[in-house]
């Protein structure tokens, strides 16, 4: 059964910890893929918590432009958010996209024929997909998957998954009309695509979420709200559905109040629903056995 490692300490340290309880080496030139957060943002996670880790793995901060108008739909304004928020002064960062992009193909998808990723995703020998675990207003929550689907793909291939295989155009992508349950299950899609791609390549994979500033909106939006939850902790696995499966089972198994807020926000949007078609499309497990690590010391 797929282990998902645990800590509810939220530090740099523990950070390191976690990473180092899943035993994988990520070779070469490493790529970790955050959210940089729409300027105003609060909740995108800290160069504090997350640079001692980049630094070990010498690796870069790698993200796409935004396919909405915004203060990040272009490599120039993104940089500048991206050093606001704090993750030039520990690391590079690579806006993927801002030298084109290129196709992969989606080999099991109802809605996409392929996904659309930044350039430089070619560049990386290995991967750390670094979520920030939230709500979301169009997916429901924000955590491993959807860093890996829309988080990576370019503005256009955003674009196209927003649309769910309609539409590359930015401008235009808003305007297709589908059904919601297509958004969920093309995001899980470009995922599988991403996943499928670096396996080809013998390009490794690790995943981190960590569950703090629990909003019911993600960092991709300029007026984000309050957190509606206590922090909860840090989950990493080497399968994404099983750490996005372990996030979901932290949040509907709270007995806090505000917890049927997120929870709410993740089910009105059909949040759940990306976890049992990102498994059928063979990119993880729901099922998962959770090691304590702060038991285990």
């Amino acid at each position: 059964m797929t282990k998902v490692f645990y800590t509810k300490e939220i530090t740099a340290d523990s950070l390191i910890k976690i990473y180092e309880a899943l035993g994988i080496k990520l070779p070469g030139k490493v790529g970790v893929k955050v959210s940089t957060g729409e300027d105003g943002s609060k909740g995108y996670l800290k160069a504090d918590l997350i640079g001692p880790l980049v630094k070990k793995l010498n690796g870069t901060i790698i993200e796409c432009n935004t396919a909405y108008p915004g203060a990040r739909n272009t490599k120039e304004d993104h940089l500048k958010v991206a050093k606001k928020h704090g993750f030039t002064s520990f690391s590079n960062v690579d806006i993927m996209d801002g030298e084109g992009e290129f196709k992969i193909p989606v080999k099991k998808g109802k809605h996409l024929k392929y996904d659309l990723v930044g350039n430089n995703f070619a560049n990386y020998d290995s991967i750390l997909n670094l979520a920030h675990g939230k709500g979301h207003a169009m997916g429901g929550f924000g955590a491993n998957l959807k860093n890996q689907s829309i988080g990576i793909a370019s503005r256009n291939g955003k674009a196209y998954i927003h649309s769910c295989g309609q539409d590359e155009n930015p401008d235009t992508a808003w305007d297709a009309k589908y059904e919601q349950i297509e958004f969920i299950e093309s995001m899980a899609e470009a995922a599988s695509a991403v996943s499928d791609y670096l396996n080809e390549n013998n390009k490794p994979i690790a995943y981190i979420t960590v569950m703090n500033y629990l909003s019911v909106d993600c960092d991709c939006d300029a007026h984000q709200s309050e957190p509606v939850m206590e922090d909860i902790g840090i989950i990493a696995s080497l399968d994404p559905v099983a750490n996005d499966q372990a996030f979901i089972d932290f949040i509907f198994n709270s007995k806090e109040p505000g917890a049927k807020k997120l929870q709410e926000r993740i089910d009105s949007r059909q949040g759940r629903e990306i976890l049992p078609y990102a498994e059928s499309l063979g990119l993880g497990s729901t099922k998962y056995e959770l090691i304590n690590l702060d038991e285990a010391e």
